[in-house]
């Protein structure tokens, strides 16, 4: 296994292969750099570097006690891209990962990121609030913490149905992709996936996506039951150098 100890001791496991422009993948929760198997094997077979890396408490990397945060998860990316000394790399996110994508570009990204896509982000935030009115209220993020806290191994063999949209009419479910699904969930720490829900309902990224200077491309499924789409048209508003491309009736 390939894997770097960062500054506090835990160990960031990632994959790391072939050559050329890198392509740097970013899970989302509480999945593990095996969510992006397909495309990794794609994009390598077009001549890129391809590498994806498990979030600390995620897939086999280490499961801290603490650092379960959206800014600890930044620090561990840079960490990494500097080990690896990534330049010119592009960096993908989905979901939990199209926050961390943005911050850290935004923080620690300069001179080595050319260009980012967010697929399904929670930028800019997801929390209903004052300034987020039309956001997702807390409840139901407190229903997730219960059920990923309490009931881990139901809850996460239950929550790839809206995942996927496998409840929508004529939908059909693909039971391997759901127990890949469980498996990588089940693989990571019950504690840093509940505390990984404040990091990815309550991140602020407003600041980062306004100082980000690059092509940043937002992708989003019209039909997504966990990351609702009207996130996408705010985060491409507030990027210099955005593009957004919408998904009719796909999911998240």
């Amino acid at each position: 296994m390939s894997t770097i100890k960062v500054k506090d001791g835990t160990e960031i496991y990632y994959k790391d292969w072939g050559t050329g422009q890198p392509i740097v993948f970013h899970h989302g929760w509480p999945l593990s750099a095996d969510d992006w198997d397909a495309q990794m094997m794609f994009f390598l077979a077009q001549g890129y570097r391809v590498i994806a890396h498990d979030r600390r408490g995620h897939g086999r990397s280490g499961q801290s006690a603490n650092g379960n945060d959206m800014d600890t998860y930044v620090a561990d990316i840079a960490e990494l891209t500097a080990a690896l000394d990534l330049k010119d790399a592009i960096h993908i996110g989905h979901s939990t990962g199209g926050g961390e994508v943005i911050r850290y570009v935004a923080k620690h990204g300069k001179g080595r990121v050319a260009k980012t896509v967010l697929i399904s982000a929670v930028t800019p935030i997801m929390i209903k609030n004052e300034h987020n009115p039309d956001g997702v209220p807390m409840n139901v993020f407190d229903e997730i913490r219960q059920g990923t806290g309490f009931n881990r191994a139901q809850f996460f063999y239950d929550f790839p149905i809206a995942f996927y949209g496998w409840n929508r009419e004529g939908a059909t479910v693909q039971e391997g992709i759901k127990h890949n699904w469980w498996r990588q969930g089940m693989m990571g720490s019950v504690k840093a996936h509940y505390e990984g829900i404040k990091a990815f309902s309550e991140s602020d990224f407003t600041e980062d996506l306004k100082s980000v200077e690059i092509p940043v491309l937002v992708l989003h499924g019209e039909d997504d039951q966990i990351v609702p789409f009207n996130q996408a048209p705010k985060a491409a508003e507030l990027l210099p150098n955005g593009k957004l491309i919408a998904y009719p009736g796909f999911p998240h």
